[in-house]
């Protein structure tokens, strides 16, 4: 199956979920403005860098473009650690916001490894 659009990608898809996690939460600490500019441009990176790469014209460069929204979907996890050693979220928040982001790490792995393929 051939994909015509980035919105038709699951890691997008999960990216945008993740995206509307992060700024649900960030809701929650708006006084720390530091750590919801960089959570909020990190899901915000998360989710643009794949469409930008998918619109880029070329495999080398998707995979690069992928490259940086799989590191951005890791900063999103560090940033929850700060989040949650300053009890802005608790345990519950954290693991399932993490989750996804991994899910989104793990879908961004896979079209990695069907474009090396390719």
């Amino acid at each position: 199956m051939k994909v015509n659009r980035f919105e038709d990608l699951e890691c997008w898809k999960k990216a945008r979920e993740l995206t509307k996690m992060v700024y649900q939460i960030a809701a929650n600490f708006t006084k720390d403005r530091r750590l919801v500019d960089q959570i909020t441009g990190s899901a915000i990176s998360t989710m643009n860098n794949i469409a930008e790469g998918f619109d880029s014209g070329g495999d080398n460069d998707f995979l690069r473009y992928l490259g940086y929204s799989r590191n951005s979907a890791s900063e999103i996890q560090s940033c929850l650690y700060v989040a949650l050693d300053q009890n802005y979220i608790n345990q519950n928040k954290f693991d399932r916001i993490y989750q996804t982001a991994t899910l989104c790490r793990k879908l961004i792995d896979g079209l990695r490894r069907y474009l090396r393929k390719k």
